[in-house]
């Protein structure tokens, strides 16, 4: 749709806030595991091992979420294709939101033996399975409701929740352990910025019960146009997309979890540096990013996805080695600024990459076709990232060249699925 009478002002902005907010909350709940599981997972959960092996064993549960994700990602998609974007959203959302809570409350290893780490990961499935199916009604939300010319910047908004959930997320974090000694931030305050989770539900909720239903979606329904089985429609007719999209995902996925969650067990554990440092440094970066996501999705909607998005992989390609060299210089101001330009380079994919996706499917699939492209690649990119990350520098004694190489490795993928994939910025979307 292109024309904006079919959906008032207020109401594609109530809608964009609505996605935002919903999105910020999810992601809030999402990061607070991977800032745990660097910090307090391997002594909670993983008692007796070796603090390194403890980080490995915390990331690999870690992982489990990305592995969740692609299956929410199918099940909400469908029945988001079928019955609706907004009814999804309001269950990812209670999924996320109660889970979290629950992760706050789970006993210790020390308390119940082999049961913590397995309920934890149980909670941490539930936590990716509700995030995977999010992401595509949120977006698309944006996406149908706006105004053809700023899909880039509506949709962008939605990618901005994420570096808000993260500041919140580091940020209750590091205010525990500045108010706590170490000694009690182990014992109990880690488990407070969990159950706060429950708090932001109530107002996610709240928000998002009261949107409107996506304009395309019902006009789509008048006309009778759902598929039986969209996720089996859009792998027979768009597989080409959901493969592109994928790849586009490789190095904008891995590097962010880098950036954010490796930096944080580099720092501690190999750096000697106070985990606080890294708290400054993805606090500042996430607010910039927070700006810069929407002013490079309405970029997006001026000169295009393709440029911006392959601006992005590019100088992520280089930038890994600098970013470790920066971190290794335990000088405080400089790991801030490394981790704030990372940021930046990575706001330049993430910024039109939900427009882009949404835009190379049909109303009818593109609930199952922007979710299985974005989602398929999670547990690959993001999920196994830090997991790879922390073996890489296990093996080599700290040493941080191999973990560049791997996000090269990921760039260079990234780069070859958006030169073969095609502009869309002023395709319609209402077929």
């Amino acid at each position: 749709m292109s024309a904006p009478s079919e959906a008032p002002r207020n109401s594609v902005r109530r809608v964009v806030l609505a996605s935002f907010v919903g999105t910020t909350i999810e992601w809030y709940d999402f990061f607070l595991y991977g800032t745990a599981a660097a910090l307090v997972f391997n002594q909670v959960f993983f008692p007796g091992s070796d603090p390194q092996i403890g980080t490995i064993k915390a990331f690999a549960t870690y992982a489990v979420g990305f592995f969740a994700r692609p299956v929410g990602g199918v099940v909400f998609a469908h029945y988001g294709d079928r019955l609706g974007r907004k009814s999804m959203l309001v269950i990812t959302l209670m999924l996320m939101g109660v889970a979290t809570f629950l992760i706050g409350l789970l006993p210790s290893h020390a308390s119940i033996g082999i049961w913590a780490p397995v309920l934890l990961v149980t909670l941490r499935f539930i936590q990716g399975f509700g995030v995977g199916g999010e992401w595509g009604g949120a977006v698309l939300m944006a996406v149908e409701h706006g105004h053809g010319g700023r899909r880039g910047l509506h949709a962008s908004w939605v990618q901005a929740g994420v570096p808000v959930g993260l500041l919140l997320a580091n940020g209750v974090f590091a205010g525990m352990d500045r108010l706590l000694s170490d000694e009690d931030f182990l014992a109990w305050g880690w488990r407070i910025p969990f159950l706060l989770g429950i708090l932001l539900l109530g107002i996610g909720l709240f928000i998002r019960v009261k949107i409107l239903e996506s304009p395309v979606f019902e006009r789509m329904t008048q006309e009778k146009r759902q598929v039986r089985i969209p996720i089996l429609e859009v792998i027979r007719k768009h597989p080409k997309n959901v493969l592109l999209a994928m790849g586009m995902r490789f190095s904008e996925n891995a590097s962010f979890y880098v950036i954010t969650v490796i930096a944080l067990s580099y720092a501690v554990d190999w750096l000697d540096v106070p985990r606080s440092t890294v708290y400054q440094g993805v606090l500042i970066g996430s607010a910039i990013q927070f700006l810069a996501i929407p002013a490079f999705g309405a970029l997006s909607d001026r000169i295009g996805r393709r440029p911006v998005y392959l601006a992005g992989a590019l100088l992520m390609l280089g930038y890994p080695f600098l970013f470790f060299q920066m971190l290794d210089s335990r000088v405080a101001w400089v790991m801030c600024l490394a981790i704030v330009i990372g940021l930046i380079i990575h706001a330049l994919m993430y910024a039109p990459q939900a427009a882009f996706f949404s835009e190379l499917f049909g109303t009818n699939v593109r609930y199952s076709g922007a979710s299985l492209g974005y989602q398929l690649a999670s547990p690959f990119a993001g999920g196994l990232a830090p997991l790879i990350a922390s073996g890489l520098l296990a093996r080599s004694g700290g040493e941080s060249w191999p973990v560049s190489t791997y996000l090269v490795l990921m760039g260079i993928i990234t780069i070859v699925s958006v030169w073969l994939a095609a502009e869309t910025h002023r395709r319609e979307i209402h077929d």
